[in-house]
């Protein structure tokens, strides 16, 4: 039996999430086993999307806790890792900056991506859970929103969007980028698939699914239902969410946002369900890693 240790750092808006894997390969079998977890609610966005840049209370958390994964990714004697930052960093005028700080002071490298390249992290797991019918993969995160159209088991059209959880509470003018949206769905979607099915991932569509009582298997979720956990949690005040239905202080106030984009999505391309994976980009570079060290090939994304 041989082993892989692997370890993703994925740097989102809203928080930044740390995991260490370990691969086990036995007669032929690779399994992946989870040997740490990390989620911190930084929420650098809140930074970015009011002023453009991260301020240095932030700044100083950051530097602490990419320390603190530095000094994991040594003790857990990792193999190889792969930290990426999405669209806070990417429109944080100080972004390029930090990363490169973090890089002279650790010794840990951190990619700024595009919102592309984070779509196709996200669709090396996601494409791997669905079958050969017609999906349109919604992804929102806390600054941006990505959408894939995937028919027959192949990515066949994607598009970012600057709209997200965080970002739309921390700022107005959300209309717009919908708009978007909708123009986006009719050139690529509408009349051109009889039925479409829609797939979320990210964590407020999780919590969402969790929220709706689903017991089965499936992890599907109905238009309704989706708006139904919406209209329930909307009836609580935040200390509410917090307290009563025991969510996270970041989640309380972006899980309205979140759903309402993904509902908006939804009725757009006609989408009546949603199949909720529970899988990351944290997931999607854990497969880049492991193909990268097995193919014994570089894979890198810009």
């Amino acid at each position: 039996m041989s082993s892989l240790r692997l370890a993703a750092i994925d740097i989102g808006s809203n928080a930044i999430r740390f995991q260490v894997t370990n691969v086990l390969s036995y007669e032929g079998q690779h399994t992946f086993k989870r040997l740490e977890y990390v989620r911190f609610p930084l929420r650098l966005g809140q930074d970015v999307f009011a002023l453009k840049k991260i301020g240095p209370d932030k700044e100083d958390k950051f530097l602490r806790l990419m320390h603190a994964f530095k000094l994991l990714i040594d003790l857990y004697e990792v193999d190889d890792y792969y930290a990426c930052a999405t669209s806070a960093m990417r429109e944080a005028e100080n972004g390029y900056k930090l990363a490169e700080k973090v890089n002279q002071l650790l010794g840990l490298k951190i990619r700024i991506i595009s919102g592309d390249a984070e779509a196709e992290l996200i669709n090396k797991v996601v494409l791997k859970k669905l079958d050969n019918e017609n999906y349109l993969h919604i992804d929102v995160g806390g600054g941006s929103t990505e959408l894939n159209l995937i028919s027959n088991g192949k990515k066949v059209a994607s598009q970012s969007f600057k709209v997200g959880s965080v970002r739309s509470i921390e700022q107005l003018g959300t209309s717009d980028i919908l708009e978007k949206i909708d123009k986006w769905v009719l050139e690529n979607v509408t009349g051109k698939y009889k039925v479409i099915n829609a797939i979320g991932t990210g964590g407020n569509i999780n919590k969402t699914y969790e929220l709706a009582n689903k017991r089965k298997i499936d992890r599907i979720l109905s238009l309704k239902e989706v708006l139904d956990v919406q209209t329930y949690v909307s009836g609580f005040t935040l200390d509410e969410r917090i307290n009563k239905l025991q969510l996270n202080p970041d989640r309380a106030d972006v899980l309205i946002p979140a759903s309402h984009i993904y509902m908006h999505v939804m009725k757009s391309a006609k989408c009546r369900k949603i199949l909720v994976p529970d899988v990351g980009l944290k997931d999607g570079i854990m497969h880049m890693l492991y193909e990268r060290n097995i193919k014994d090939t570089e894979v890198d994304f810009k």
